[in-house]
């Protein structure tokens, strides 16, 4: 009775958040045309219902009926994989972030944790390492569709991955030391208490602004956006990596992309910005009330991060391959080893 208990609520936890991540997706697309459009001093899309609010419907439908077309030459079984290789390890990823209070609350004698689906004290690694099979679904997009342009892209983006991966990584590092724990619910409890204790800020320690810096621009590269979006080059390779998808097998790509960029901006928002605890914490009210008042703080800091992806998109132009790769090595791999050795210093230093 008790695994049919807990069997019921993992998936539902699992089914609001898959909702919620896809609702997000679909409404980010309609906003990044707003955005953009704003800042180029344009309307953005306006024909598809009031001010253009339908437009992610029709979009969708769209791509629904579109004809799937596979080319002659392609490996059909690694074509038709590829998709799905992007978008399962974008939307796992969610599985360990907390997106309110570490409650526990007893249903039908099972203890039940509503804010968060599982709390593994490997949570940082587990990240980590799906978001490097992920890129795997770019690579075979690219090598099984039979196309130089696509091979190219998918060539780029493993190069392009082994440069930032390892940077993401370096970047989390001087969290790890200042938290011990790789576990993102213990990180985010770690940071309660107002602002400045905030690793971004980490007052009373070495603050981890830098490494919030290389963080999100090794993330902002891992996710193939602007300025980075090297392997799907429109003016160098049509599309890149997926040139040859149509129908539904490019949704999911377009779905991949901006359940990493969610992804990302949760990661973020609990490693850095203290998770769902509010700037400053002024206990009053029933309990519940900070729950609700939780998932709003993490909500709008995710979104502002989300905005961020827009904002350098409408304001950076696309780098030159070979300024992407030496800005990986020369440029953020020393500010994130530096980092890791002054953090260390002054943790040992000045424990606290």
């Amino acid at each position: 009775m008790e695994t049919g208990i807990r069997l019921g609520l993992t998936l539902a936890q699992i089914g609001a958040v898959m909702v919620a991540v896809l609702l997000t997706v679909a409404l980010l697309t309609l906003l990044e045309r707003k955005v953009l459009g704003w800042m180029q001093d344009r309307m953005g899309p306006m024909e598809v219902g009031p001010y253009g609010i339908l437009q992610p419907v029709a979009d969708g439908l769209k791509l629904f009926f579109k004809e799937d077309i596979i080319p002659a030459g392609a490996n059909k079984f690694m074509f038709s994989m590829a998709p799905i290789l992007s978008l399962v390890p974008a939307l796992i990823g969610f599985a360990v972030i907390p997106f309110g209070p570490d409650w526990t609350i007893d249903v039908g004698g099972v203890d039940f944790k509503p804010f968060v689906i599982t709390d593994i004290n490997i949570g940082v690694l587990y990240i980590l390492a799906f978001a490097s099979i992920g890129a795997y679904g770019i690579i075979l997009g690219g090598w099984s569709s039979n196309s130089k342009y696509s091979l190219l892209g998918g060539l780029r983006s493993a190069a392009q991955l082994i440069s930032y991966e390892l940077n993401v990584g370096l970047s989390i590092v001087g969290v790890l030391l200042l938290s011990s724990s790789l576990s993102l619910v213990t990180i985010t409890n770690a940071q309660a208490g107002g602002f400045w204790n905030w690793y971004f800020f980490a007052w009373g320690s070495f603050p981890q602004a830098i490494a919030f810096m290389v963080f999100m621009i090794s993330s902002i590269a891992e996710t193939n956006r602007t300025p980075f979006d090297l392997p799907e080059a429109e003016s160098e390779l049509v599309a890149g990596f997926f040139t040859e998808y149509s129908g539904m097998r490019f949704a999911f790509f377009f779905l991949a992309e901006y359940g990493n960029m969610i992804l990302v901006s949760c990661v973020a928002t609990v490693l850095f910005f203290g998770g769902w605890h509010a700037p400053l914490e002024i206990l009053q009210g029933p309990e519940w009330m900070h729950g609700i008042t939780g998932i709003i703080w993490f909500a709008g800091k995710v979104a502002f991060f989300l905005f961020l992806f827009f904002w350098i998109r409408a304001t950076l132009p696309r780098l030159r391959y070979d300024q992407l790769m030496r800005f990986g090595w020369k440029v953020l791999l020393p500010i994130a080893l530096g980092n890791i050795v002054v953090t260390a210093i002054v943790e040992y230093m000045f424990p606290t």
